[in-house]
């Protein structure tokens, strides 16, 4: 299983933005907690983080082109604006899992809005960086 994790803007200031949020984990942890779980898992993984759209578009296209198997998507504030996001990820058709560190339906009104859920089969929201291996396991079905 080939496997993209796409990480939005300010995830790689983990640790730094608001730990009371999102924790004190930084991103080189989350990202070393992603690989050991994939390599016990034997995936072929890529992750992926940008603080710009255009980019994480870029990103999702290439996913089709590889023959991407799943993607996992934490899309930071572009959850709740774009829909650029939203239909590369319907043209590329890859079976997508939509990640948040915090719980999002407890913050403010304008975080409960996602349109990346439109088209994610799943999002888990509100355990903190294991949330991406949850995500794992729901794209490997287990």
């Amino acid at each position: 299983m080939k496997i993209l994790i796409l990480n939005g803007p300010n995830i790689n200031m983990l640790g730094i933005r608001e730990p009371h949020i999102y924790g004190t984990n930084n991103y080189e942890t989350l990202c070393e907690n992603i690989k050991n779980y994939c390599n016990l898992k034997n995936i072929d993984y890529t992750i992926y983080q940008s603080n710009h759209e255009g980019d994480l578009v870029d990103q999702i296209q290439k996913a089709y082109f590889d023959k991407v198997d799943g993607i996992i998507i934490n899309p930071g504030a572009y959850t709740h604006t774009s829909i650029a996001i939203l239909d590369a990820l319907k043209a590329s058709n890859i079976k997508t899992v939509e990640v948040h560190i915090s719980c999002v339906n407890e913050r403010e009104d304008f975080r409960k809005v996602s349109y990346v859920s439109l088209y994610a089969f799943k999002c888990i929201s509100g355990e903190g960086i294991d949330g991406y291996l949850h995500a794992i396991d729901e794209l490997i079905g287990k």
